[in-house]
């Protein structure tokens, strides 16, 4: 692993060995894994933004999950869970955005080996359409969508277009809801209820959060996920869970970590450097 990683340092040296000495409180945690592109595709990005896990890398975070007994649920049996009680059970909800054709390619068939399902956040403008991609990558057809739901694999709404939904108009954002969701149940004949915000979750905005939410439950989506880092708790907002982003720069000491709360960490300064810009942008 080269090239020093400050988040990793203070992960693996001092978060996460305090989290694990912590007494068990009683409340269940648990770990929403973000991947997107499954390639070994190389990124010039900083290791924070990169979006793209190698399929060597990809397979062993899933050995990972399978040797140590984690129960791999849907998004939308995590309420059912919350009442368990923490360390007897293992779980671990995983998702994919972007709906990048190497989910099928390279993705399905490691999850299939280890009888592994997850959810697909598809931004529907982009799925059958080759003109359109999203960093340079193709995208899945909706045939391959449609065999992936028939064999377990679940899919939600990612907006039709992959816009900063708080930049929208209030009828912009109703549309890319609304029609994103109709458009994958018309494709599939089956109703979705999931939701992906896309982009950086603007923590700050709660008057435009409150607009949200209630557009998601009047448009008929019951569970959402964000870019908010963390494991998630009952005490996290139903509709914008928090996720732990996951790329090939994520060894399996920092995945064990990321899955055991020892990353959890980042959201503060995530939220501060929100709350900061912010600030700066109003005065």
């Amino acid at each position: 692993m080269s090239g020093f990683r400050l988040d990793r340092f203070l992960t693996l040296y001092f978060f996460h060995p305090f989290v694990r000495r912590r007494q068990p409180s009683g409340e269940l945690k648990i770990p929403i894994l973000m991947y997107h592109s499954i390639s070994a595709d190389e990124e010039n990005a900083h290791y924070y933004y990169r979006i793209n896990t190698s399929p060597k890398t990809f397979e062993e975070h899933m050995k990972f999950l399978n040797k140590n007994k984690y129960s791999v649920i849907s998004l939308q049996d995590i309420l059912n869970y919350y009442s368990c009680v923490q360390g007897m059970n293992k779980y671990v909800v995983i998702t994919f955005d972007d709906g990048y054709d190497d989910f099928y390619k390279e993705a399905f068939p490691i999850l299939q080996e280890h009888s592994f399902s997850a959810t697909v956040f598809l931004p529907t403008d982009f799925i059958g359409n080759k003109k359109r991609r999203l960093k340079g990558k193709e995208h899945l057809e909706w045939s391959q969508v449609s065999e992936l739901s028939d064999i377990g694999i679940s899919f939600g709404s990612h907006t039709v277009t992959h816009p900063e939904l708080s930049g929208l108009r209030n009828e912009d954002i109703e549309y890319e809801l609304m029609q994103s969701k109709k458009t994958i149940e018309d494709k599939l004949g089956k109703s979705i209820d999931t939701f992906s915000y896309p982009y950086k979750f603007p923590d700050t905005n709660k008057a435009f959060i409150t607009l949200l939410r209630k557009m998601l439950g009047k448009n008929g989506y019951n569970f959402g996920v964000s870019t908010r880092i963390g494991t998630t708790s009952k005490k996290d907002d139903i509709y914008f869970m928090k996720r732990i982003p996951i790329n090939s720069r994520d060894d399996i000491s920092l995945f064990q970590a990321k899955l055991e709360g020892g990353y959890d960490w980042v959201y503060w300064p995530q939220l501060f450097s929100k709350m900061s810009k912010r600030f700066f942008v109003r005065h």
